[in-house]
């Protein structure tokens, strides 16, 4: 490796990988340490937006993501009960003309697939369990439950919600229940032919709820997640069991079309949404973090794969250029220059979910009008602050 640099880093989830991906091609030795002794990921949607399909173009993906993705042609915000357009705003070929590069909708699976096919098998280490990380101050040395030690210049935290080296690194921290959980699942699309559904990502706002859909793996199913609000949750897993009759009860009385995409349903997961608080920090000495380790939002951007891809990429390119024993000059660099962007979008998750839920009323007649008007987020002109972004390009008030 040209750089000189190695990484050992902790987590082989899509943002794992990527970030893997991006800096194996800045000359950086990364090997990926997952405990899972395979790896997979739940049976669920994703979506990903131009700022991180570049970088995943870049990666050489961009073959398996267009014969497995779905390029939506809108985002069509609807009313719960009647099915009116609030806001209708082109994706499709438009976006991609506009800003360089594709929005896909993706089996989580199939991304996670297409990163692990593209990485050389040697750096990619399975069954390690991470035990112990200590910082030397000119390395880093991290054991594994199965007595595996690794020595690298640096260690990166891509573990998720829950993770190890955010609490070896940081200590504990205690989330919050949002007072939201998702139904979602898959649902054969030849099941809901007769609903001539548009090749849209739909979201229907109303009273305490909200319910997208979707297509993905080249049209063949139909991802959905419907959220509702309740009071308590003791669990938060990706792998709960839900009840189809549960989710149907919840959204009696919505558009037809909504309960026959959930009774065309096989099964359901249930999970519960929880809050992180925007960190600090992100790094310490020679040890730093990405995704959901350090900024696990709320999916009502559909922007929590997209910024951990992201990461990987401005990671990747601020140890590009900088030798071993400036590592942790450059990850406070990458922090500084991630931070703000992940953290602003966290806050923006959370106050969608308030926006998607107005009941019926005032505050929701004025919502509805500024969604008319074109200038909320989700429309074209006001979200290329977040589509045109280039992770790559190391740019922030005063570098």
């Amino acid at each position: 490796m040209k750089k000189g640099i190695s990484v050992a880093i902790v987590g082989g989830g899509i943002g794992g990988l990527a970030a893997a991906l991006s800096l194996l091609r800045a000359g950086v030795d990364a090997h990926v340490y997952e405990q899972a002794r395979t790896l997979g990921e739940v049976g669920a949607g994703i979506q990903i937006s131009p700022n991180a399909s570049r970088i995943l173009h870049r990666l050489g993906l961009a073959e398996q993501l267009t014969a497995t993705g779905v390029k939506p042609v809108a985002l069509h915000q609807r009313r719960w009960d009647d099915g009116r357009t609030l806001l209708r705003a082109p994706l499709g070929e438009l976006v991609e003309k506009t800003f360089g590069a594709p929005y896909y909708h993706l089996h989580r699976a199939d991304l996670l697939d297409a990163l692990a096919s593209a990485l050389p098998s040697q750096n990619l280490h399975l069954g390690h369990r991470l035990t112990t990380l200590v910082d030397h101050g000119d390395s880093t040395e991290a054991t594994f439950e199965n007595g595996t030690r690794i020595v690298s210049d640096a260690v990166v935290g891509a573990d998720g919600i829950h993770s190890v080296v955010r609490r070896l690194a940081f200590g504990p921290e205690h989330p919050n229940f949002t007072g939201c959980a998702a139904y979602r699942g898959l649902v054969p699309a030849e099941r809901l032919a007769h609903l001539n559904l548009e090749t849209t990502a739909q979201i229907w706002m109303g009273p305490g709820k909200h319910f997208v859909h979707y297509f993905v793996r080249g049209r063949r199913l139909v991802n959905f997640v419907a959220v509702v609000e309740q009071d308590t949750w003791t669990r938060e897993s990706w792998t709960d069991r839900g009840d189809v009759s549960d989710a149907l009860a919840a959204f009696e009385g919505w558009h037809p079309q909504l309960s026959e995409i959930l009774r065309a349903s096989d099964e359901t997961f249930i999970w519960a949404l929880f809050d992180r608080k925007p960190m600090a920090r992100w790094s310490v000495g020679r040890v730093t973090l990405l995704g959901d380790a350090c900024h696990a939002m709320l999916p009502f951007m559909g922007q929590g794969a997209a910024q951990s891809i992201e990461d990987g990429a401005t990671l990747a390119a601020c140890l590009a250029a900088i030798s071993s024993a400036q590592v942790d000059e450059s990850l406070n660099r990458y922090e500084r220059l991630r931070l703000p962007r992940a953290s602003h979008l966290q806050s923006l998750s959370e106050e969608n979910k308030r926006r998607f839920h107005l009941p019926d009323g005032p505050a929701q007649s004025e919502r509805d009008a500024v969604m008319a008007s074109g200038t909320t987020d989700w429309s074209l002109q006001a979200i290329a602050w977040l589509y045109a972004h280039d992770a790559e390009l190391l740019s922030a008030p005063g570098e």
